[in-house]
């Protein structure tokens, strides 16, 4: 039998792993908008895109219920996201890119 302090480790060791993957997936969203933001510099074109902004949060908010994870919390994050994005946009486009 399972003591409560051997599944709290599991569980948690469970949680290490989850944040692991989630900090790597973020990593590879940024590596990929990164792009996104120089060929947008290259081109003129400018960092925001509020209308894909707007069907990437109504897409991430179905699919957060499809999840059962609230949709209002899937929302505050991409819009963190999403803003986190433009700002680097807005510093490659003005030649500032160091971080």
């Amino acid at each position: 039998m399972t003591s409560p302090e051997e599944q709290l480790q599991r569980y948690r060791a469970s949680i290490d792993n989850v944040d692991a993957v989630l900090i790597h997936t973020l990593a590879e969203r940024f590596k990929l908008t990164q792009a996104v933001g120089e060929l947008k510099a290259r081109h003129g074109m400018p960092p925001s895109d509020p209308g894909r902004e707007g069907r990437q949060i109504a897409r991430l908010r179905r699919l957060a219920e499809d999840a059962e994870l609230d949709p209002e919390f899937a929302e505050k994050f991409i819009t963190f996201v999403i803003a986190e994005v433009i700002h680097h946009h807005e510093r490659i486009a003005s030649g500032d890119a160091a971080d």
